[in-house]
């Protein structure tokens, strides 16, 4: 069997290729090269899952179809590793799998990446190459999918971390932290022609560029007050006809790389396939395996004009178009559907999201999320809608077989989530005169779910891991003493848990759904199994 490397040597050999079924790039990627190195125009930060499936696929179809002449720079600015030990020995190739749902597998090549660099400002080669990139005036777009604590410049406490304060200190010479780097950069351009950018924030949290920008500009007070920059400098990151920092939305499950599909590659005779853990527990393989269905809104504010990206298919609206289709998302068409699956999928040992939709009542509970008690509030973009999008991850996302998605990773930091995926919709029952608070059923049982899932115990009695959130340590004493079997009221233990308005948005007890959750509760820890019999009584 003739043996495959992914580097682009080896995709010379096409027929190799295309005879196990695997779709190569269409376009000249030396040429297509040499015009990203000397004029590129879009550069990335963050070389994780979500942009190799997802954005890095995008412009590979347009090069594709003859509508680019340049690639993507990707730069990296937590894990180093993942250029070291994926990006280069690959040549900046990935593999894409896209796992559909009627089971076809797509195998894609995507080499619109054209160059990786770290971002260490005490690596001269590649901190010299950002610069030069950012003075370039090609430069339109800066993308950022580094997650939502990449934006924080405080810790839990309020305090500011300690590199970011060196950094405010020390000026844009040889910064540490991550938007220390990213604001050193824009502070090059600055001094190099103060040519307009577009800085994009594409990461999955509400409002990513007034994050982006908020953090941003931190930086350029501090710089400036502190007297380390040209005094200008503030006024360009706060002037959107220089810097903007459009808000976007994206929609795309891209899980840890699969070990079926891992042996799969490895049958088609495809060497390439260990994956590499890095010392910061990044899971990175010259692989991604990431579902069909894909979404990304961005706000259309390109003070330098823009890549073309509409013709793979992003959705350029305005602020309010892009607030609205997050809200349709989040709060209720996806966000807390997944939430009510990883917690009674947890409690009930599920290990696969999509296994857990075969379940008639874990079924039933989220189409009663979605569209019985949703729909009523849902926000409606116009551009996208939102019937037709529960509907498709009802039936085609979330029931995708080879979609290798664990309940227990939906379940991390979800203390930090319920606000914004339930109590949007709690609060919007509040509001509209035609809706009760108090008639939601199927939201409080999630609500109650989640407090039994703090018990750290599974619906079997056994001792359960319970996902990373940092309210763990504040919580789970709460509920720790009680016991399967035991008989309510539970008032005293989850009164601190249920009147937290900072978790939920609103303390539950005021508007009246705190006694209807405490009830659940009660039924939810009556015995073992009572987490099923439960589910049955409510949704059989």
């Amino acid at each position: 069997m003739m043996k495959m490397k992914l580097n682009i040597n080896s995709l010379k050999n096409t027929k190799v290729w295309e005879d196990k079924g695997y779709r190569l790039p269409k376009f000249n990627y030396e040429e297509v090269k040499a015009n990203t190195m000397k004029n590129p125009n879009w550069i990335h930060f963050g070389a994780g899952n979500i942009f190799k499936a997802f954005l890095a696929n995008v412009q590979q179809n347009i090069l594709d179809a003859g509508k680019s002449d340049r690639g993507i720079v990707v730069a990296e600015g937590f894990d180093y590793e993942i250029i070291e030990k994926m990006n280069k020995p690959h040549d900046d190739l990935t593999l894409l799998v896209t796992l559909k749902s009627n089971g076809s597998i797509e195998k894609t090549v995507v080499s619109s990446i054209v160059e990786s660099l770290i971002v260490d400002a005490e690596n001269e080669g590649n901190w010299n190459r950002l610069k030069e990139i950012f003075a370039n005036p090609s430069l339109q777009m800066v993308s950022f999918t580094i997650t939502e604590k990449g934006y924080s410049l405080k810790d839990a406490k309020g305090e500011v971390l300690p590199a970011v304060s060196e950094d405010f200190k020390r000026g844009p010479k040889a910064p540490v932290s991550y938007i220390g780097k990213v604001a050193s950069l824009v502070y090059e351009r600055y001094i190099n022609g103060k040519t307009p950018l577009a800085l994009v924030s594409m990461d999955n949290c509400s409002h990513n560029g007034t994050k982006l920008h908020n953090a941003v500009r931190a930086f350029a007070k501090a710089w400036v007050t502190n007297g380390l920059v040209a005094d200008g400098f503030e006024k360009y990151v706060n002037d959107p006809n220089f810097i903007s920092f459009p808000w976007s939305m994206i929609d795309k499950i891209t899980p840890r790389p699969d070990a079926s599909v891992k042996e799969m590659l490895k049958s088609d005779g495809f060497e390439d396939i260990e994956d590499v853990i890095t010392a910061k527990n990044t899971y990175v393989a010259p692989f991604v395996n990431a579902e069909e269905p894909e979404y990304l809104v961005i706000e259309d504010v390109f003070p330098n004009g823009r890549p073309n990206l509409e013709e793979g298919g992003v959705i350029f609206s305005q602020r309010e178009t892009v607030d609205k289709v997050e809200k349709m998302k989040v709060c209720t068409c996806l966000n807390p559907l997944h939430t009510a699956l990883a917690i009674y999928g947890c409690l009930l040992d599920y290990t696969l999201i999509s296994k857990e939709m075969e379940d008639p009542e874990l079924k039933a509970l989220v189409e009663k999320i979605g569209y019985v008690e949703g729909l009523p509030v849902v926000v409606n973009p116009g551009i996208i809608d939102p019937k037709e999008f529960i509907d498709e991850v009802l039936n085609v996302r979330f029931p995708n077989p080879f979609m290798p998605d664990a309940p227990q990773r939906i379940a991390t930091d979800t203390s930090q989530k319920l606000g914004i995926r339930f109590g949007e919709t709690i609060k919007a029952y509040m509001e509209r005169e035609n809706l009760n608070v108090k008639d939601l059923k199927y939201i409080p049982l999630v609500l109650a779910g989640w407090c039994r899932y703090l018990m750290g115990i599974d619906d079997k009695g056994n001792k359960m891991q319970l996902s990373p959130d940092p309210m763990l340590e504040e919580l789970t004493p709460y509920v720790s003493e009680i016991k399967l079997g035991d008989q309510g009221p539970f008032t005293e233990n989850l009164k601190l848990i249920l009147s937290n308005a900072s978790i939920f948005g609103v303390d539950l007890y005021e508007i009246g759904l705190g006694k209807i959750i405490e009830d659940y509760f009660g039924e939810l820890v009556a015995s073992e199994g009572a987490v099923r019999e439960t589910l049955k009584k409510y949704l059989g």
